[in-house]
């Protein structure tokens, strides 16, 4: 199978995503029938930490909302690491909870390593996701967020 991406749009510019559906092929589906839907457009990164991650794909925008579909079971894998760039799928503590939203790594987080599923890689763009506004406090919730204009997958 060759290697899939998508794009995904911001004010700024485009974000390239290399898709791994190599270890999470339920997860990579969900993402491009999502996509295909439209569903995230205009959707924004409610939760972005200094030095963690910036987290997008809910559309009520409070870090509480899900697709129509149902969630996913997790698939977990050692062989991947989160790394800076690494798109990995946002959950609740429930390990099978994950159903749309996502986290991009601004740097390496070992401590999720084997427990969050990873469905991709940014390979162009990351320095328009280190832009992103910054949320405040713990939560890193961001009062004016920036939004995802289009999530579409590479023709």
């Amino acid at each position: 199978m060759s290697d899939e991406f998508l794009h995904l749009e911001l004010e700024s510019g485009r974000v390239v995503i290399k898709l791994r559906s190599d270890i999470a092929p339920k997860h990579v589906e969900r993402v491009k029938m999502l996509a295909e839907e439209g569903f995230y457009d205009n959707t924004p990164f409610h939760r972005v930490i200094e030095g963690f991650m910036a987290q997008g794909g809910d559309p009520t925008g409070t870090g509480t909302g899900g697709s129509k579909h149902p969630n996913l079971p997790a698939e977990f894998t050692r062989s991947a690491k989160f790394v800076r760039g690494t798109v990995g799928a946002a959950r609740t503590g429930d390990p099978n909870s994950a159903n749309c939203q996502f986290f991009i790594m601004f740097a390496p987080a070992p401590h999720l390593d084997g427990q969050y599923t990873i469905w991709g890689q940014v390979t162009e763009g990351m320095d328009l996701v280190d832009r992103l506004k910054r949320g405040e406090g713990g939560g890193g919730t961001v009062r004016t967020p920036d939004r995802i204009k289009s999530l579409r997958l590479a023709s």
